[in-house]
């Protein structure tokens, strides 16, 4: 019987650090993601892919803003729901590429998801969204456009923008009943299009949900077997940084949540990671993964030498820190 794993792609996966994001670089970069869902699909997973639109939105943000005597500009979440399509497009024909005529299907459901207009996340911004300026430039940028502004991890600052915790997705059953008949499914692109309740129905709201976050709650309401975040690391490092940094190839859940506790996991790289991992498992789910694209599929089944690091809901590991 076929196993389901939820995989979560950055869209700094599909953009990576240096390039401009053009059309031919972010196909690319698809391509390689599609080849790890094909080795998954091989070893017998059904597969949802959940990716992510940081770069992607911010980049329209910037076009809507430039164009903005021209054309009017539109609000955040619309922005959201044209990246879920275009990235949709993007993988959708990159997963048939790489299949090669043999998968079954591929299906990218435009996905909205519920959030609380009181979650506290409005008032404190959080979510980089967009390229990465020096700090002269993000401050022009926060004077001239009323943008908020923060570091990345280091690696310069960007725009950040609110992103409230996902409380369920909208499509829930249909996307359950295209994983029941094989299909595979892109969903919750972006984290899905942020909506509350609004009477009978919904209406949007300008925020950005992280996309691992939005990938747990995907994947604990599909009873799926294991949640795999792809970043751009092999392994969850301890230490990180310090000389005593090493690489962890399984941990159980408990201890997952014992380095979190202890600070482990900065919250603009591993912390969200992690604590959408965590959750998973607490919600039932089996096995959760952190690596690279390359070692996905080895570390659903394995915690061997070509594996990134596994968590597992119980204290029977198949490997040890590295």
């Amino acid at each position: 019987m076929s196993r389901t794993a939820v995989v979560a792609l950055g869209g700094n996966a599909i953009t990576r650090s240096g390039q401009a994001g053009t059309f031919a670089e972010q196909s690319e970069n698809a391509r390689a993601m599609a080849a790890a869902v094909c080795r998954m699909l091989d070893a017998g997973w059904s597969v949802v892919l959940v990716h992510g639109n940081g770069p992607q939105v911010g980049n329209l943000a910037i076009q809507q803003e430039a164009g903005a005597d021209r054309v009017p500009e539109l609000p955040l979440f619309w922005l959201g729901a044209m990246t879920e399509g275009q990235l949709g497009c993007l993988l959708t024909l990159a997963l048939h590429e790489c299949g090669e005529g043999r998968l079954p299907g591929v299906v990218s459901v435009i996905t909205h998801t519920v959030v609380d207009s009181d979650d506290p996340a409005f008032s404190r911004p959080t979510k980089p969204i967009g390229p990465f300026f020096d700090e002269a430039q993000a401050r022009k940028h926060a004077e001239e456009q009323g943008w908020t502004v923060a570091e990345d991890a280091g690696r310069g600052y960007r725009r950040v923008v609110a992103s409230p915790r996902p409380q369920r997705i909208v499509e829930l059953d249909a996307i359950r009943a295209l994983v029941d008949q094989g299909m595979i499914v892109v969903a919750a692109g972006g984290g899905g299009i942020p909506v509350v309740e609004d009477g009978n129905g919904y209406r949007g709201i300008d925020a950005v949900i992280d996309k691992d976050l939005a990938a747990q709650r995907l994947a604990s309401a599909l009873d799926a077997d294991a949640l795999v975040l792809i970043t751009d690391v092999e392994q969850v490092m301890l230490d990180y940084g310090t000389p005593n940094a090493r690489g962890i190839t399984e941990m159980t859940v408990d201890e997952a949540q014992t380095h979190a506790d202890d600070g482990q996991f900065p919250e603009g790289s591993m912390g969200p990671k992690m604590r959408a991992a965590i959750q998973f498992l607490r919600e039932g789910g089996r096995t959760s993964v952190i690596t690279n694209a390359e070692r996905a599929c080895a570390s659903l089944d394995s915690a061997g030498g070509d594996a990134g690091t596994r968590i597992v809901a119980s204290d029977t590991r198949m490997g040890a820190v590295s």
